[in-house]
């Protein structure tokens, strides 16, 4: 019998759903199954208390690869508020740091602490600039199959080759020097100001179980200054995957919610279809997985289809879940000190990350299984620039807190537990916005177990497995399968913990739907590949 789909994708996430429109739009018949009772995965907004609503899952969708938002219409289906000023950055002696659109006014900030720093930050940022154009273009396409290079890596170690002659010999050598640096030796190479590098040096650790002293952390941060500035989307990301699922519908798809998938359907090393787990079955040419690669190959996969080399490989994927999330429904908006009465400073991210040492400091708390007591934190308040999330005269404060380790020593994640990291969140917060305890309603603490049972991702990890050098690049979900195909005929990867995975940048969804399409335009040949 002739399967009925063209692709069946698992999971109906924003890379999923990237993967199913880029599919339908080239005219295929495709079907996205969804496991919860809507769309969105972890780019979902929800209510958590009446009448108030979050992103559980991610603040911005600034990180959007421009490509997909182009391809896609985007811009006519989902609109994305810039976030301005990006980053109130207070700290405990009540002065603050501000990052704003405009330059002038970020250098006068800066230089409120130095104007030695002031006068480095143009220079730094064109670094920042030049090595994450590197990146923009390995993303681009699958990455080589180290050290079996094929004819078909060529060009994109072409484009690599000749971006980085493009920079000149010394912007080169500097590029290649920064990747794999502490992203703590980075900034203090540039600058003096405390605030500033723990700012700064906070988008290198963000979910990864490192602190900022790590090596390879400077990677992680190149990797979150990728796409456009941070911007929020108007009615909340849910708005994102909605708009999604609704190109992938008219276009001919189709996308079923509260269909959780049991087993793909592996027939002589074919993958040609899923169960799901009420019994019904989706037969299809091919399989797309959009979920971790842990759940894909441990969980759905029969055993027997994989060789134990390849399994060993998976089941030794990092994933150490180092975040929680706390939302708090407010009765108005807290007084933060150093905000001297400007709220408009609040409406973009809240950093508490006064230094380098603070972070590091936070990470030792957690590297021995403990809950931070000094957490790193990124608040928003999405209520301030969205009337859509909170009931008039009221606010919505969603917190990312780090380091909250999955594996808690002791008696692990409880209520207790819970709670404790709650009030730590807190408390934190209120060093710098004393009046906030009294204009909370309710809270939510969702602890890294939380997320992975709501979101569905193995040991509560935002990226799908830890972004750091051993596990990137060619090396992303495991090394020798980097382009989005498995060691099943037909089964493929488009999540996050793929390659240029990590954020809401839909570049895996992306890059797999080309590589399944190329292979459908090539008779499936070049799909196949041994078994490890």
């Amino acid at each position: 019998m002739n399967a009925p789909y063209d692709a069946a994708i698992i999971g109906a996430g924003h890379n999923g759903l990237v993967t199913a429109a880029y599919l339908a739009r080239a005219g295929w018949r495709v079907m996205v199954l969804e496991a919860s009772d809507r769309v969105g995965g972890a780019t979902k907004t929800v209510e958590f208390a009446p009448g108030f609503k979050v992103n559980p899952g991610a603040h911005w969708a600034g990180a959007l690869d421009p490509s997909v938002l182009v391809d896609l219409q985007l811009h006519d289906a989902v609109t994305i508020i810039p976030a301005d000023p990006a980053v109130f950055a207070p700290t405990p002696d009540g002065k603050s740091l501000v990052f704003r659109s405009d330059l002038d006014a970020t250098l006068e900030s800066i230089r409120s602490f130095s104007s030695k720093d002031a006068e480095r930050w143009s220079r730094f940022n064109a670094l920042l600039d030049r090595a994450s154009g590197l990146l923009n273009v390995l993303y681009a396409s699958p990455p080589p199959e180290f050290p079996a290079v094929h004819l078909r890596d060529l060009p994109t170690l072409g484009r690599a080759a000749r971006y980085l002659k493009k920079l000149g010999r010394r912007e080169m050598m500097e590029v290649l020097r920064v990747l794999p640096m502490p992203v703590a030796a980075l900034l203090d190479e540039w600058f003096e100001t405390d605030v500033l590098k723990g700012t700064v040096g906070a988008s290198g650790i963000v979910g990864v179980m490192q602190g900022p002293m790590a090596a390879g952390t400077t990677a992680v941060l190149l990797h979150h200054e990728l796409g456009g500035a941070m911007g929020s989307v108007r009615g909340g990301l849910g708005e994102l995957t909605w708009a999604l699922a609704a190109m992938v519908r008219e276009r001919g798809g189709e996308v079923r919610t509260e269909a959780a998938v049991g087993e793909i359907a592996v027939r002589q090393g074919i993958a040609e279809g899923v169960v799901l787990e009420d019994g019904d079955e989706v037969r299809a040419k091919c399989v797309i997985s959009g979920i971790d690669p842990k759940k894909t190959f441990l969980d759905l996969v029969p055993a027997a289809s994989l060789g134990s080399t390849f399994l060993s490989r998976v089941e030794n994927i990092r994933f150490r879940g180092a975040c929680a999330r706390v939302h708090l429904a407010l009765d108005g908006l807290p007084t933060f000190t150093a905000a001297e009465g400007d709220q408009h400073v609040l409406r973009g991210a809240i950093s508490i990350s006064p230094s380098i040492e603070y972070l590091e400091r936070a990470y030792d708390d957690a590297k021995y299984g403990a809950i931070s007591t000094r957490p790193y934190l990124e608040a928003v308040i999405p209520s301030l620039v969205d009337d859509a999330f909170a009931p008039a005269g009221k606010h919505v404060m969603s917190v990312y807190a780090q380091y909250a380790p999955y594996h808690l020593g002791g008696v692990g994640w409880n209520a207790a537990a819970s709670q404790r990291l709650g009030d730590t969140v807190v408390d934190t917060l209120t060093e710098y916005a004393p009046d906030l305890p009294s204009k909370v309603l309710h809270r939510e603490v969702l602890t890294p177990v939380d997320l992975e049972q709501r979101f569905g991702v193995t040991e509560g990890s935002i990226n799908h497995g830890e972004l750091m050098l051993d596990q990137f690049f060619f090396s992303r979900p495991v090394a020798g399968h980097a382009d989005y195909r498995t060691p099943i005929h037909g089964l493929y990867l488009c999540g996050a913990g793929t390659h240029g995975g990590g954020g809401v940048n839909a570049i895996p969804g992306r890059n797999a739907a080309r590589v399944v399409l190329r292979d459908r335009a090539k008779g499936w040949g070049s799909r196949l590949r041994r078994q490890g």
